[in-house]
């Protein structure tokens, strides 16, 4: 009997933290409680009791002092209150996304909006929610949806916010809200069921429609068990629903090839463990005494703790790995021990069927499992890694993870590696701070295995990169080509800029068509800029760039914008002796003579004038040939009246 476990079977994030947080309780509070059941799991709540932790059936029996769990299904405000009126301490494990629910009804309700649940409305997460708002319609199912319809008298004018019990089956959800959606058009809709138990419901359907037979475990009173075996019985004509390994229908299964197996989101790994276990087991009747003697002393083989071990994967789940070892313990991974990386995914690291090499943490004779690591024997093989590429000058990646003293620390395949400061690549100057959390390229220069101790330089690798992109650039150079560049550093003649591994230099001339006193005044170092090649010297390896559109002559602009006699508002640019020169159109100057600033006799144009100030000005003149352009700001004053004759 081949049996294939779905992925996703067994706890749920909401769940295990739950069941984490009532372990954590029962050990160290001095009186613990829960209200309710933590899970829908007779295992679990009987080893929770036997920890010393009380169950309450209703917050008035909380004494003071009692330190009271509440659930992942969540409750209402009014229990919060009651606890606190009694002197309990409150430990909430209510589920993220049951508490976000929560809040959209009673969003919901401040908005002035009806507040309607797809979902069971005996269950516990379906009431809890209902205490966050005042009224809470809650339909079961379409035919639900519609009855309210009929009965209610529902008019396109409703104003309604929907929301979903989060282990509710999809099908329901989707058949309930297209009927609201005919009955009302002022829907808001949250799709509010958790993508865990929609992947768990999802791959149980893809598992059902191609095995002889589905084996559901979980917990009788359990909702998403419930409705994880109603969806393999639309794709199996042989499912079933059991507690526990006792529970097999070992008759019903007998002819089957392929079994599929899965779990609610209550059920916990060591019972799937133990189910799939029990039936993988019943491969060995009817065999051969001498496999059957090979099966046994294999199977009796005993794991010890620091054992380097190979097993195949043969479930994935959001907490662990499962492994069968060969033997009789069961094996798992947890996911803070498959890989350094603490961002990464399960699958994304390993697939079911995978064959892979591991070193056991901890063996657990009582409850029959291994726990397992594949990082650590990942560990060596990094050493093994770092040492080739060291040796092999090959560069390496990793992410800065801190600042140390002298320079930083890079996660190269999980391996710390220090980079001096001399070797990161930033200038003198720079804090060491900006590299952190960044990826990173650097070459392996020292590793010593006895102290475990391994140096890398990012400089290197720069240096190479920088040296191979600045020997193409000089390859395929030419007039006139265009780059995106970086400014790297300025002068007060103008600002060097990085087109690629070489720096070209842009005159400060050639930077704007406006007169500018200082490159600053229009770029900073680190800005992009589209610069163009004016010429280079291959030998002297300079580059002279350029900034300005030459496509654009400031000069024929000027002469389309305006003619002799025409008014313009001008920038004053610069002053002199003999009067101010003055920014037509950028580009594009003209004088004033200090004649023709003021109506009357001055020293200086400074007298009158400043550098930056705009003012009207008549064009008094224009020389096409010479592009020169005479303007005058008396011309457009008033002439003072003569003063009058006496009689």
């Amino acid at each position: 009997m081949e049996v294939i476990c779905a992925r996703s079977a067994g706890f749920c994030f909401g769940v295990a933290r739950a069941v984490g947080m009532a372990r954590e309780l029962a050990r160290s509070a001095q009186s613990p409680r829960v209200l309710g059941s933590v899970i829908h799991n007779r295992r679990v709540t009987g080893e929770l009791e036997a920890l010393g932790m009380g169950a309450l059936s209703s917050p008035e029996e909380a004494e003071p002092g009692d330190s009271v769990l509440l659930r992942a299904h969540g409750v209402g405000p009014r229990v919060y209150e009651v606890l606190a009126e009694r002197g309990a301490c409150a430990v909430d494990a209510t589920c993220p996304k049951v508490a976000r629910v929560q809040r959209l009804v009673r969003q919901a309700e401040e908005e002035g909006r009806q507040p309607v649940m797809i979902g069971d409305p005996d269950h516990p997460e379906v009431r809890g929610i209902g205490g966050w708002c005042r009224n809470l319609l809650v339909l079961s199912g379409p035919e639900a949806a519609a009855k309210w319809a009929q009965t209610a008298g529902a008019s396109g004018e409703a104003v309604l916010t929907v929301v979903s019990q989060t282990t509710l089956r999809r099908e329901i959800y989707e058949k309930t809200l297209k009927i609201l959606k005919k009955q009302c058009t002022n829907l808001k809709m949250f799709d509010t069921i958790c993508d865990a138990t929609q992947e768990r419901q999802s791959e149980a359907a893809l598992l059902a429609a191609r095995v002889d037979a589905m084996v559901v475990v979980g917990d009788p009173q359990s909702a998403n068990t419930k409705h994880l075996t109603e969806i393999c019985r639309l794709h199996c004509s042989r499912v079933f629903q059991i507690e526990d390994a006792d529970e097999l229908p070992w008759m019903e299964l007998c002819g089957c090839s392929v079994v599929g197996l899965t779990a609610g989101a209550s059920t916990p790994a060591s019972i799937i463990k133990e189910v799939k276990k029990t039936m993988s087991e019943e491969k060995i009747q009817g065999e051969g005494m001498e496999n059957f003697a090979e099966l046994v002393e294999q199977y009796t083989n005993t794991l010890n703790t620091g054992d380097k071990v190979t097993g195949v994967v043969t479930a994935i789940t959001p907490t662990e790995v499962h492994v069968d070892l060969g033997c009789k313990q069961a094996g798992y991974i947890p996911v803070d021990q498959l890989s350094d990386d603490p961002t990464v995914k399960p699958e994304d690291v390993v697939k079911v069927g995978d064959q892979v090499e591991l070193f056991v943490i901890r063996v657990n004779d009582v409850e029959g499992y291994a726990t397992l690591s594949k990082k650590r024997v990942d560990a060596v093989k990094v050493w093994e890694d770092i040492e080739t590429a060291c040796a092999d000058k090959d560069i390496m990646e990793g992410i800065v993870t801190e600042e140390n003293k002298g320079g930083v620390v890079v996660s190269v395949k999980g391996q710390r590696v220090f980079v001096p400061a001399s070797q990161s690549g930033l200038p003198r100057d720079a804090a060491m701070t900006e590299l952190v959390k960044q990826r990173v390229k650097l070459r392996i220069t020292e590793v010593n295995r006895a102290r475990r101790r391994v140096v890398g330089s990012i400089k290197v690798v720069q240096q190479e990169a920088r040296a191979a992109a600045a020997a193409e650039v000089w390859a395929s150079i030419e007039v006139g080509k265009h780059y995106t560049g970086t400014v790297k550093s300025m002068t007060s003649y103008g600002v060097f800029v990085d087109i690629g591994g070489v720096d070209g230099m842009v005159h400060i001339t050639d930077l704007s068509w406006s007169r500018i006193k200082h490159p600053n005044e229009i770029v900073a170092i680190g800005d992009t800029l589209e610069v163009y090649v004016i010429s280079f010297d291959p030998e002297k390896k300079k580059i002279s760039l350029g900034v300005k559109d030459r496509s654009t002559n400031p000069w024929q602009v000027f002469m389309d914008t305006y003619k002799t006699g025409d008014v313009a508002s001008v920038r004053i640019v610069k002053l002199m002796t003999f009067g101010a020169f003055a920014e037509v159109v950028p580009g594009v100057d003209g004088l004033i003579h200090i004649s023709q600033i003021a109506d009357h006799r001055i020293e200086k144009p400074g007298d009158v004038l400043a550098e930056g100030q705009t003012v009207d000005a008549k064009i008094t003149a224009v020389d096409e040939e010479k592009q020169k352009i005479s303007l005058s700001i008396r011309a457009l004053l008033a002439p003072t009246p003569a003063p009058a004759e006496e009689e």
